[in-house]
């Protein structure tokens, strides 16, 4: 069973600088407020490969996951992924330059790895809430990014 959300907010400010707020991990947490805490788990610069551990609190429950970048193709698109509680989720983001700023997409997916009969009645009755839940967080998150971007 998957689950995707995809969102574009427009932002004024060109796709190089949309690029350095979204690869500035260690900088989310300031830039975020969705974002309690970022541990970076390995070193360098923003690309494949890049792990770290997010905590943030959604439905009142604070959960820290580790993310790591899967594909990056500076500043045009980047794919983060991150395995939780037998789901695998996937954030893609995509950047076009359009009328002198940037529109920024952001697909979500989640899908369930093993699905059992209780993850599936879970998914089925909690699905669209917590997407709904879900779209909320991220399009909070893309504001931010924006703001963020329009202030460099």
């Amino acid at each position: 069973m998957d689950h995707t959300t995809t969102l574009t907010q427009h932002i004024n400010a060109s796709p190089e600088k949309v690029w350095a707020v979204l690869s500035d991990i260690p900088g989310s947490a300031g830039t975020l407020s969705g974002i309690n805490a970022i541990q970076m788990l390995s070193e360098g610069p923003y690309g494949e490969g890049t792990r770290w551990k997010e905590t943030r609190t959604m439905m009142g429950r604070q959960e820290t996951v580790e993310m790591w970048v899967s594909q990056a193709d500076p500043p045009r698109s980047t794919t983060v992924k991150a395995l939780q509680g037998g789901a695998d989720y996937t954030t893609r983001f995509n950047l076009a330059e359009r009328d002198g700023g940037t529109d920024l997409t952001l697909t979500f997916g989640a899908e369930v790895l093993k699905p059992t009969l209780g993850s599936k009645v879970a998914m089925a009755l909690f699905g669209k809430i917590g997407m709904s839940i879900t779209r909320k967080a991220l399009s909070k998150d893309l504001a931010e990014i924006a703001a963020k971007a329009e202030s460099l």
